[in-house]
């Protein structure tokens, strides 16, 4: 059994998958990521029958634009898998793009990072997945601690260190010490709850309506967590469906406003890193006036955002080299190097 197992994995390459919400990114063994596309899947029905169209940046496309007879659908909500069987199809599809034509005998070892909050029917809906798509053996690995060693922090030595992973669809906080989490929490706040409240705001002090993509590159290009100096800052042009007339139409805002729009979720960012260090242990957050607290996710590249939670913790706060490949490198580096290999989990 032993000989046919190792046959079945000669050549293949072991794998780490950050699954995010928003984006879905590859690491391989010995090549680093070589792949980041969104976390979208097209299905288009047929008389009755449905297939997979698109995965990736072909489906991120058609999102909003699709006829009655195609769907895109992101399986991933607040973290998790919110549709198992799309979301099998989706790692599927990523395992074979990577792994090429060629994937008779290989069945790589698959290392998955989870939200920290995750339930264990979460945890094990992200297993039967993966084994679904053809690993031949799962690890789990928790989002912050993958954040942390992505981000170069000291997780393996007796010292307090804090990490903040603003993704798509959660936001978590932790803090770490000795390959472990000391303390905690997920709030349900990330990039996409920003959007939304960018499409609530101009669709109520506008009365116009936007999609979740405009809403997206309004955040991207112009999204700040304080008001600009002079309430004003830099003009947008956007464009949507006017509510009251029904016609198409163009609209002008400012910097000004997106902040307004944007202090709910990030307010909700700002309490959940204020109840993180209320519930840290002494010794660990003396640890942590020192090391300070490090941003990463895609949550991170917000401007300012820094400096707000700078003032609103009064504690030194960076933002890592890359925040949006942390989570990617730090799975895989987990895989990789055996001092990491006590963070792994089977689910």
């Amino acid at each position: 059994m032993s000989f046919l197992s190792n046959l079945f994995k000669f050549g293949s390459q072991n794998m780490a998958i950050d699954l995010g919400t928003a984006n879905t990114l590859v690491y391989v063994q010995d090549q680093g990521i070589v792949l980041d596309e969104p976390s979208v899947v097209a299905i288009e029905t047929i008389n009755g029958q449905t297939k997979v169209k698109a995965v990736g940046d072909d489906a991120k496309l058609m999102m909003g634009k699709t006829p009655d007879s195609i769907q895109a659908i992101r399986p991933l909500r607040d973290g998790v898998i919110a549709d198992i069987e799309i979301a099998e199809e989706m790692i599927k599809h990523f395992i074979r793009k990577v792994h090429g034509k060629k994937s008779l005998f290989r069945y790589p070892e698959i290392t998955i990072c989870v939200p920290s909050g995750s339930t264990s029917v979460e945890k094990r809906a992200i297993r039967d997945a993966a084994s679904n798509a053809g690993a031949s053996a799962v690890y789990l690995i928790l989002e912050p601690m993958a954040a942390a060693i992505g981000a170069d922090m000291p997780v393996t030595e007796p010292v307090g260190s804090m990490v903040v992973d603003i993704g798509g669809g959660t936001t978590e906080v932790a803090v770490l010490s000795l390959r472990g989490l000391a303390y905690t929490t997920s709030v349900r706040t990330g990039g996409d709850k920003m959007d939304e409240a960018i499409v609530s705001y101009v669709r109520r002090h506008h009365n116009l309506l936007i999609g979740d993509s405009t809403a997206e590159r309004i955040k991207k290009d112009y999204g700040v967590a304080v008001a600009p100096a002079d309430g004003i800052g830099e003009s947008i042009v956007i464009k949507g469906r006017d509510l009251v007339n029904g016609v198409p139409k163009e609209i002008t805002i400012n910097q000004g406003h997106v902040a307004e729009a944007l202090n709910e979720p990030i307010g909700a960012i700002v309490e959940g890193v204020r109840i993180a260090l209320e519930n840290t242990a002494p010794e660990l957050a003396a640890d942590i006036v020192d090391q300070g607290i490090v941003l990463t996710g895609g949550g991170a590249l917000i401007a300012g955002l820094d400096d707000h939670l700078r003032d609103e913790t009064g504690l030194p706060v960076s933002i890592a080299e890359d925040p949006l490949t942390c989570v990617a490198i730090g799975t895989g580096r987990a895989m990789e190097d055996p001092i990491y290999r006590g963070v792994l989990m089977t689910a």
